[in-house]
This record gives structure tokens, sequence and C-alpha cells, in this order.
């Protein structure tokens, strides 16, 4: 018996499974869950996909929606509800994830690489789904 409940994974919705899955697979260098992967021939009809890190703990997975109305953050007419947070270790390697982040299909919401404190940007994923990189 335990004291708590263990996080599995964190869950986003999507109308594009297989789109955000690969999104945040490249970006965070995941992998799919065995009997998650792409299939090799025929359509790809995935509506739950599961990714893990290199040891096979759950990391993301990934819910199909019919629609989904993006946040509108900063705005509150949509609110964000959850948001990621993801370090690296130098303002040299965030430029770097910025780069990754975009060629994979992140919009930038915020722009905050002038704080000195705590630079930052804020993306929204393929589906809307903000999420931040910052030095840590």
């Amino acid at each position: 018996m335990t004291d708590h409940p263990r996080l599995l994974h964190t869950v986003l919705d999507t109308t594009d499974c297989r789109g955000l899955a690969e999104f945040y697979r490249e970006l965070l260098g995941l992998h799919y869950r065995p009997g998650d992967e792409p299939p090799e021939d025929g359509p790809d009809e995935a509506d739950w996909l599961v990714l893990t890190d290199a040891d096979g703990r759950r990391q993301l997975a990934f819910q199909q929606v019919p629609s989904l109305t993006p946040t509108t953050w900063p705005e509150h007419d949509v609110p964000m509800q959850l948001h990621l947070d993801l370090t690296v270790p130098s303002r040299d390697e965030l430029e770097r994830q910025r780069g990754r982040a975009e060629e994979l299909g992140a919009s930038i919401l915020l722009d905050r690489t002038d704080d000195e404190g705590e630079p930052l940007y804020v993306f929204g994923d393929p589906s809307g789904h903000p999420f931040c990189i910052f030095v840590a």
C-alpha cells in the first residue's frame, strides 16, 4: 500500500494524435511505448498514444478529440488550463531549442528573453497547448 497515488503521465487532447505525439517525441527525445509506433503501411488511426523516456517510463500521452479550442493566452477568453515547463542550462541552449521548437511546428506566444533573472519563451504546440522553455 502507498500513501499517495503515482503520476503515470500527462495527457494532452489533440485533433491530430500522431502529429502532436511526433512533435513532442522529436522536441523532447522521447520514444513511443511499444505498439504505439507509426504504422509501416496503411492508415494511422491512432486515437491514444504514449511517449516514454529511454528507460520506458511514461512521460506524455495524447488523446484524439473531435475539436479543440486553443487557448487565447495571454488573453483570458480561453484560459490556458495546463502548460508544460521545460528547462535548459544556458541562453545559448535556449536559442537552439527555440529554433528546434519552431522547426517542429511550435509558435512563439511570448518572448521574455530580455528577463535577466529567468529568460524564457512561451510557445504554442501544433495543437495550441502552451509550453515554456526557460533557463534554469
